[in-house]
């Protein structure tokens, strides 16, 4: 039986500890590190998941010869120098979304893992959700025939609060990288990169973007018709309609619990895949799969993917005039 693969974390917030959560169930995955910018919250951290090598810098777990591949958990605005962090320490990566705060970021990010033959992949945990597979399996298998449009939205419902990463500027704050990204991830695993892009969004007292409705169009006549909201709660599902019924991807968004599939005509059929862990265990999975088969992205999630749809938001957010500090 192969070494398990042994993992380090940049990061021991709220996305940091459900990975870690995610990876206690994956047979072939240990946690060996963890780096933090304080050693008291490394040492709570890996007193917490049983990590043995705990840092007070990024940069000496970046640099520890035990870890063979990171995951990075920090804000938005970090992802970029982590990834690169890690990746001139010869480390592969997995960041979590938004890839970037822009394409620019993104595009430095790939070139660098390229140029060292060196694993990189962004973790949008959807992708790997088995409900999301299931319902991609039912769709290119024709199950509602030809399809024509899609709705999804995300609607975070939280109280406004100036103090709070989400409305902070400086953190790259608003709806559209943390919510946004994943009904524009799911157009693009479905319908792949929109054309035609229309939008508008409401820009609030602290500069970012609090509530926005996106659409893409597609030269074959589809479209996808896409929300975001930080301050108001909606469905927040995905509905995909075709020629010969609808299928809806039960809310919320980021982690689809269930299938519903309606035929014309047809009694409605609700489909519950199985789903282990708290599903950033399948992420995981994916990223160790790789790295045993020397594939240097997933296939799943290329890099070409992450970088278009950074491109993409980058244009949404030049419709709107937001600019994030820095850029």
């Amino acid at each position: 039986m192969s070494e398990p693969i042994r993992w380090g974390i940049i990061s021991t917030g709220t996305i940091a500890r459900k990975f870690a959560e995610g990876l206690s169930v994956v047979p072939d995955a240990e946690l060996v590190g963890v780096g933090s910018r304080a050693q008291d919250s490394a040492d709570r951290f890996g007193d917490r998941f049983g990590v043995p090598h705990r840092y007070a810098t990024y940069e000496a777990l970046a640099n520890d010869p035990d870890v063979d591949v990171v995951y990075i958990g920090t804000p938005h605005p970090l992802h970029h120098q982590n990834t690169l962090l890690c990746l001139q320490a010869g480390k592969p990566v997995l960041c979590e979304k938004p890839f970037a705060i822009n394409a620019s970021q993104a595009r430095e990010m790939v070139t660098a893992a390229r140029e060292r033959n060196l694993f990189l992949m962004e973790a949008m945990w959807n992708r790997y959700n088995p409900v999301v597979l299931e319902a991609q399996r039912l769709l290119d298998e024709g199950s509602i025939g030809e399809l024509r449009m899609l709705l999804a939205d995300l609607g975070l419902g939280a109280p406004f609060d100036p103090e709070h990463r989400l409305f902070d500027i400086e953190l790259g704050g608003g709806a559209l990288l943390d919510l946004g990204v994943y009904p524009v991830s799911m157009a693009y695993l479905i319908f792949g990169a929109p054309s035609r892009i229309a939008t508008l969004a409401h820009l609030g007292s602290t500069g970012v973007d609090e509530r926005e409705g996106i659409v893409f169009g597609y030269d074959d006549g589809r479209i996808a018709v896409l929300n975001a909201s930080l301050m108001e709660k909606t469905p927040s599902d995905a509905v995909f309609f075709g020629t010969e019924g609808s299928l809806r991807l039960h809310g919320p968004l980021y982690c689809p619990t269930a299938v519903t599939l309606v035929r014309h005509g047809e009694t409605e059929r609700r489909i519950e895949p199985s789903v282990e862990g708290n599903v950033y265990n399948y992420e995981a999975v994916e990223v160790i799969r790789c790295l045993r088969a020397a594939e240097l992205e997933s296939p799943a999630m290329t890099l070409d993917e992450s970088l278009s749809i950074m491109e993409t938001l980058d244009a949404i957010r030049a419709e709107w005039g937001l600019r994030y500090p820095g850029e």
